[in-house]
């Protein structure tokens, strides 16, 4: 595990990120790879010269050899030390962004090197579930100025297509908008923030009965943004919560588990209001109870009464009949 918080200054010994073949040919790691971290650099060995299809095992190497058969030598932007991780952007267009993670598996240092893609390849595999939301068939408003919306083909759910005065995606009844969900990708939620428009967005949403705002990414991917502040982000959604409790920000990690995410809340939030105009129902079908009599003055609270009006009354014992006339009659209005 590294153990300082490193960063690499340009120089004419470690600018490049270099790739060459292991002269070792009994590891099972056919590569060695420098990365220009701190002042002597990193050697590892690993798999692959690029994480592109899933995450690259690394491990280290003792030494860096004089004689290698260098296969590849790239300049790079910047190479970076966060925590228990190594940020590395190359010179190049593509392929240019990667991280290598240092962590503890079972007593021993693993090493892992992947990009963005990969990252988002290793997710768990989940199987959604077929059943249908709150047992119900869902007519699911799409606004008309949604681009490459969801479809819903995977969810028990109809379609149609109009303007909504809030949210991209939405459940009705009776001609009134029920539920609405506001769909982000980490791009667009940051660049809504960063320019002001997030706290209308959400004060629209807020207006109606049910609403939320789902991202098609994970949490802990603001914290891994590079061209605005982190801080500044979660900062901003914290913020907007708090101004904003009744509409909750979302991180759903994918686009298939962020449109699962908000089929489900569509299905609960119709079934709830369902309920509630049943409710309202059959309270208006109850009887009238009619007016309540006012309950019996206490007999201590009568007597207490008379005794300061002069009426003759026993210490203890029940009172005459013409007492608790009089005390009625003295007390209706």
């Amino acid at each position: 595990m590294l153990t300082a918080c490193e960063r690499w200054q340009p120089d004419v010994d470690v600018m490049e990120f270099v790739i060459a073949r292991n002269p070792d040919p009994a590891s099972s790691l056919p590569f060695l790879i420098r990365l220009p971290l701190g002042p002597n650099g990193i050697a590892l060995k690993v798999r692959e010269t690029w994480p592109r299809t899933s995450k690259v095992y690394c491990h280290r190497s003792d030494d860096w050899p004089d004689d290698l058969d260098v296969i590849e030598r790239v300049p790079v932007r910047s190479c970076v030390r966060r925590g228990a991780a190594v940020d590395l952007v190359l010179d190049r267009g593509r392929e240019h962004r990667s991280q290598f993670v240092f962590a503890h598996a079972r007593g021993r240092e693993v090493i892992f090197w992947q990009s963005a893609r990969t990252a988002k390849q290793a997710r768990p595999a989940v199987s959604l579930p077929t059943a249908r939301a709150a047992g119900l068939v869902l007519e699911i408003i799409v606004d008309s100025h949604e681009r490459y919306a969801w479809q819903f083909d995977q969810q028990q759910a109809t379609t149609t297509r109009r303007a909504l005065p809030a949210g991209d995606y939405a459940v009705e009844s009776n001609g009134g908008i029920v539920a609405a969900v506001e769909r982000k990708s980490l791009a667009d939620l940051v660049s809504t923030l960063t320019t002001g428009k997030l706290r209308y967005l959400l004060a629209d949403l807020a207006t109606l009965p049910r609403a939320a705002l789902v991202v098609e990414d994970r949490w802990s991917s603001v914290f891994k943004l590079d061209r605005v502040r982190p801080s500044v982000v979660a900062d901003g959604l914290a913020e907007a919560q708090v101004r904003f409790p009744t509409v909750p920000i979302v991180f759903c990690e994918t686009r298939k588990l962020a449109q699962e995410w908000t089929y489900r809340f569509l299905g609960a939030a119709i079934a709830h209001h369902h309920d509630d105009e049943l409710g309202d129902e059959r309270e208006s079908e109850l009887p009238a109870a009619g007016i309540v009599p006012p309950a019996e003055p206490a007999t201590a609270e009568v007597r207490q009464w008379a005794r300061a009006n002069g009426y003759d009354v026993p210490d203890r014992g029940r009172l005459r009949p013409e007492i608790h006339d009089a005390y009625r009659a003295a007390h209706t209005t």
